[in-house]
């Protein structure tokens, strides 16, 4: 888990990362907005949504997170079910 921070500017710039984990619930996590702030300095090429859906007052969703960050290009947005694994 983790807030938005200016430090992800440093990491995409140092380690360049091509995955992120980030929490979009919206509550105790960041929200879909910081999510999509986050990928931005971060650089990802793609992003796997977490802490989402599971409890009522969780709202942020995957579907924000796609229209919050749909400027950025080749950007991929990987949804996993609760359990499911990905594989690469």
């Amino acid at each position: 888990d983790t807030a938005v921070c200016k430090d992800m500017e440093l990491i995409g710039k140092l380690y360049g990362p091509d995955l992120a984990l980030l929490p979009i619930g919206d509550h105790f996590t960041m929200s879909p907005r910081e999510a999509a702030e986050a990928i931005r300095m971060l650089g990802v090429k793609a992003v796997i949504p977490m802490h989402f859906g599971t409890f009522p007052v969780l709202t942020g969703t995957p579907a924000a997170l796609r229209e919050l960050t749909s400027d950025i290009p080749g950007l991929e947005i990987i949804e996993l079910k609760p359990g499911q694994s990905l594989a690469g």
